[in-house]
C-alpha cells in the first residue's frame, strides 16, 4: 500500500494494531505506533483505543496509561479499554480505581465495562461487590445481562463454593444456560465435590455438545474422587464409544525473526516432535530442568543449614 503511494488513514492503523495485538507482536506494534505519530493519526480516538489495548495485552500498562493520558477525547471505549486491560492482569484494585474514576467523569459504563469489572471481582473473590455491581448493571443502567455476564457470575459464586446461589443464577437465565455457564458450574462442582449438581450440569452439556471431552473428564474425575468407581468407568467408556479425544494444549512463542523481518511464531504441544529443531528444543528444556533441580536442592541445603545454625544460636 505504501509502495503504491496510497496514504494510510485511521482505519488502516486500527486494522494493523488489531493484527499485531492478536499476534502478540509488541515490537511491530511499536513500529506502527511510530508511523501513527508521523502520520498524525496517533490522537485519533479509535487509534488511541487500539494502542491502549495493544500495549496492555503485553503488560506495558505504563504505555497504555501514557496513551490514555495524551488522548484528546476519552471516550467510553477508552475507559473500558483501560479497565479491561487491568482486569486481564487480575489487578482488582486498579480496575475499581479506574471504574470509579470513569463514573466520576460522568462516563456511563456499558456491558463490556461491567463484564471486565465482574471478572476482576471474581478473580479477587469479591463476591458481594460482584453481586452489587451485577444488580446495579441491571437496575441502574438497564443493561440486559449477556451469557458472558451470567457465566462470570456463576463462575464467581462457584469459585467461592456458593453452589446453591450459582444454581439459582443459572435458573434465572432467560432461555436457559449456555455452554460456558454450564462448563463453569461443572468445574466448580468438581472442585467442591458436588456430585448431584455436577450431574445436572453434565446432562445439559452433553445435550448441547456430546463431543466435548471436558465434560467426560470432569465427571469421571468427580466420581473417582467420591469413590464412585463404576460411574467413573461408565463415563470413560462413553467417552471411548463416542470417539471423544482429550484436547491437547498448545503454546506459541515468538523466538526469532523471519527472513522478511517479521517475528516468526512457533507452536508447541505436549510431546510434539514435529518442529524441525525438536531435538535441540528438548535438549535445552532438559538442561533447564536440571538447572532448576540443582538450584532447588541448593536452596533446600541452605535452608536446612540456616535452621541448624539458628538452633545452636549462631544466627537469630
Amino acid at each position: 500500500m505504501r509502495l503504491d503511494g496510497v496514504p494510510p488513514n485511521h482505519v488502516t492503523f486500527v486494522g494493523l494494531l488489531h493484527a499485531v495485538t492478536v499476534r502478540d507482536s509488541v515490537e511491530q506494534g511499536k513500529k506502527i505506533h511510530g508511523i501513527c505519530l508521523k502520520s498524525g493519526f496517533s490522537l485519533e480516538p479509535n487509534v488511541c483505543n487500539s494502542l491502549i489495548t495493544m500495549y496492555a495485552k503485553r503488560g506495558s500498562m505504563s504505555e497504555s496509561e501514557r496513551v490514555f493520558s495524551e488522548a484528546p477525547q476519552r471516550t467510553q471505549v477508552s475507559w473500558t479499554s483501560m479497565i479491561s486491560a487491568y482486569s486481564r492482569h487480575g489487578d482488582y484494585e486498579s480496575v475499581m480505581n479506574w471504574f470509579n474514576q470513569m463514573l466520576s467523569e460522568q462516563v456511563e459504563p456499558d456491558s463490556i465495562t461491567f463484564l471486565s469489572v465482574l471478572t476482576a471481582c471474581g478473580r479477587k473473590g469479591m463476591i458481594d461487590k460482584g453481586r452489587e455491581l451485577f444488580d446495579s448493571m441491571v437496575q441502574d443502567y438497564r443493561i440486559e445481562p449477556s451469557p458472558e455476564h451470567y457465566s462470570c457470575m456463576v463462575d464467581m459464586l462457584g469459585r467461592a463454593g456458593r453452589l446453591e446461589e450459582a444454581e439459582e443464577m443459572v435458573n434465572q437465565i432467560p432461555g436457559g444456560p449456555g455452554l460456558s455457564v454450564l462448563q463453569s458450574l461443572l468445574g466448580s462442582c468438581r472442585t467442591y465435590g458436588n456430585v448431584e449438581l455436577g450431574e445436572k450440569a453434565a446432562e445439559g452439556l452433553l445435550e448441547m455438545e456430546r463431543k466435548d471431552s471436558g465434560t467426560y473428564v470432569l465427571m469421571a474425575n468427580l466420581y473417582a474422587e467420591k469413590g464412585q468407581w463404576e460411574k467413573a468407568s461408565r463415563f470413560k467408556r462413553a467417552m471411548r464409544e463416542e470417539g471423544v479425544l482429550k484436547k491437547i494444549g498448545f503454546s506459541w512463542v515468538d523466538v526469532d525473526h523471519a527472513a522478511d523481518g517479521s517475528l516468526a511464531l512457533h507452536g508447541f504441544s505436549s510431546g510434539d516432535m514435529t518442529h524441525p529443531m525438536a531435538e535441540e528444543i528438548h535438549g535445552v528444556a532438559g538442561f533447564v530442568g536440571m538447572e532448576m533441580k540443582f538450584l532447588r536442592e541448593r536452596e533446600v541445603e541452605w535452608y536446612e543449614c540456616g535452621v541448624m545454625l539458628e538452633s545452636v544460636g549462631c544466627i537469630g
